[in-house]
């Protein structure tokens, strides 16, 4: 749900619970009207928690020569060394 699907829902539910005063029997218009409130308000606060985890700035962690997680390897093709670097990637941290 996006935020403004959440923000109609809260709108219309604030409608059916506060302006509405219809009597229809077996529903009740004023409940419906929370309901749909409060799914506005959790589809609005899930959607700005994806935003929010979806925009961090990725920063570059310094280089630590001091703590080298593999020794880099230089493999050998017919006399021409080949550089190869391989990037160890914390467990816990955001990519």
């Amino acid at each position: 749900m996006g935020i403004g699907a959440s923000i109609f829902l809260i709108a219309l539910g604030a409608i059916f619970a506060f302006a509405v005063e219809a009597d229809l029997g077996w529903l009740d218009l004023s409940v419906v009207g929370w309901v749909l409130m409060l799914a506005g308000v959790a589809g609005l606060l899930t959607t700005l928690y994806f935003w929010n985890s979806r925009r961090r700035p990725v920063v570059a962690a310094p280089v630590r020569e001091d703590h080298v997680v593999a020794e880099r390897v230089v493999p050998v093709q017919d006399d021409q060394v080949t550089r190869e670097y391989r990037e160890v990637r914390r467990p816990g941290r955001p990519v």
